[in-house]
């Protein structure tokens, strides 16, 4: 299984979405650094590691890292710098939705996916349907999830597309 280390960013547009449940039955593994899972999680979805998501901590280098980071870049969060440490920690893919971060991650080349990736993932699994998707991203926007709309139209039509 791939492991895929999340910023908190898209685990709330999947608690949003009614997805969480979905999401761990991908084939791949989902964590958040122990100092993200525990500023930002832990109070609202202490369910999430009986759901599957793993929570690790980050190593020395990695740490330094996140620091080195947090002088070179100020418009991601602390947390979000952990978390991207962590995705190069573990040299695996970081899940956000973040601009900021994104952003970021770009220019330390670390490899990036994000919601509308989770939800395409989701249904070639023939985990949820292309109704739920549509779904699941109507009460995204209903909660005033910052997703890149225009990209999440034209998802849904090649969705449409595929099933015709």
């Amino acid at each position: 299984m791939k492991l895929l280390i999340s910023d908190a960013n898209i685990l709330i547009d999947m608690e949003e979405g009614g997805l969480i449940e979905a999401m761990f039955k991908l084939p791949e593994t989902f964590a958040v650094p122990n100092v993200l899972f525990m500023e930002e999680l832990v109070e609202h979805h202490p369910e999430l590691p009986g759901h599957g998501l793993q929570v690790l901590e980050l190593g020395e280098l990695a740490v330094a890292d996140t620091y080195r980071l947090r002088q070179q870049y100020r418009r991601p969060s602390l947390n979000d710098l952990f978390a991207m440490a962590l995705a190069k920690q573990e040299a695996c893919p970081l899940l956000t939705g973040d601009m900021n971060l994104r952003e970021t991650a770009v220019q330390e080349n670390v490899e990036l996916r994000g919601t509308l990736w989770l939800i395409e993932r989701m249904v070639a699994e023939d985990i949820i349907t292309v109704e739920q998707a549509a779904e699941a991203y109507e009460r995204m926007r209903a909660a005033s999830r910052r997703l890149p709309w225009t990209e999440v139209a034209k998802q849904l039509k090649q969705f449409g597309n595929k099933i015709r």
